[in-house]
C-alpha cells in the first residue's frame, strides 16, 4: 500500500492484482480527486513505458483502477524479511542478488530512454514473480519528460522536481545496499532542513560501504559528478563484469 494507492488481489482472477485509489473513512472528495489524478498520471507513465520484462505487466485500465499481473512472491523487502530460508547460502544469495541488480539497472536504463525519471526507487516498489524475477512497479511519483529531452541534464529546470537520472541511480544504490546488508537505506535528496530545495545527499548521511559486497559499485551510485555513473547503462555494464566464483 502506498500513500495514494491500494493494491489488492482480484476476486475473480487470481493471477491479477488491482490498484485502486486509497480511501479512508475520513477522506474528502478533494482527497479522492487528488488520488485519482495520481492514478491517471501513473497510467500515463505505464503507457509511455510500454511492455518490458523488467516492468510489471499492465493488463487493463479503467477510470478508477489499474489491473496488473500478480507477482507471486510479493515485494522485495517482504520476501527478504520472510523467506531467507529459501536462500540456502551466501553464494546462492549473491548469484540471485546480482541477477536482480542487473535487471534493475538495465530496466532503469530503458525507463530513462523512454524519457522517464522514476523518482521513487525503493524496496517496496520492486516485485518478484513466481521465478524470483524482479520487476519495477509503482510509477505514481515518476516524472515524464518530452521525448526530445537530453536526459543526462534533465532535472529541476525541466520540470523534474529535483529528480534526475543521477538521483534514480543514487536511489537504486540504496536498494542494492539494503538488499546486500539487510539494513534500511534511504538516498534522500531533500535533507532535514525543510527548505524544499533538492540537494545531493552528504556522504556522511549515507552508510559506509567498506567491506560490503559490491560496495565500490554502490559507492559510485552515490557519487555525484563524473566519478559516479553517468547512466544506468553504465551501471549495468559494470555489473555485467562482476563474476561470482563457484
Amino acid at each position: 500500500m502506498g500513500s495514494t494507492g491500494l493494491v489488492i488481489r482480484h476476486n475473480h482472477h487470481p493471477n491479477q492484482a488491482i490498484k485502486l485509489p486509497l480511501r479512508w473513512d475520513t477522506s474528502t472528495e478533494e482527497d479522492l480527486t487528488t488520488k485519482l489524478e495520481s492514478l491517471h498520471h501513473e497510467q500515463s507513465i505505464y503507457n509511455r513505458l510500454g511492455t518490458h520484462p523488467g516492468i510489471v505487466p499492465v493488463l487493463a485500465y479503467s477510470t478508477t483502477s489499474i489491473t496488473l499481473q500478480l507477482m507471486e512472491n510479493g515485494d522485495l523487502r517482504s520476501y527478504l524479511d520472510q523467506d531467507q530460508d529459501k536462500l540456502p547460502n551466501s553464494l546462492s544469495k549473491h548469484h540471485l542478488f546480482l541477477a536482480w541488480f542487473r535487471t534493475m539497472a538495465y530496466t532503469l536504463a530503458y525507463i530513462h530512454d523512454r524519457k522517464v525519471v522514476v523518482a521513487d526507487i525503493a524496496m517496496r516498489n520492486f516485485l518478484l514473480d513466481g521465478e524470483l524475477g524482479v520487476k519495477f512497479c509503482d510509477f505514481s511519483e515518476a516524472k515524464a519528460f518530452p521525448l526530445e529531452t537530453f536526459m543526462s541534464t534533465a532535472a529541476v529546470d525541466e520540470g523534474g522536481g529535483g529528480y534526475s537520472v543521477k538521483t534514480d541511480i543514487g536511489q537504486l544504490g540504496a536498494v542494492m545496499y539494503e538488499v546486500v546488508v539487510g539494513v534500511k537505506c534511504v538516498f534522500d535528496i531533500w535533507g532535514d532542513d525543510g527548505d524544499g530545495v533538492a540537494v545531493w545527499p552528504r556522504r556522511e548521511d549515507l552508510p559506509g560501504t567498506e567491506g560490503v559486497w559490491l560496495g565500490e559499485v554502490i559507492e559510485r551510485c552515490w557519487t555525484e559528478g563524473d566519478a559516479g555513473f553517468g547512466s544506468a547503462w553504465e551501471l549495468g555494464g559494470v555489473l555485467d563484469e562482476i563474476s561470482i566464483l563457484s
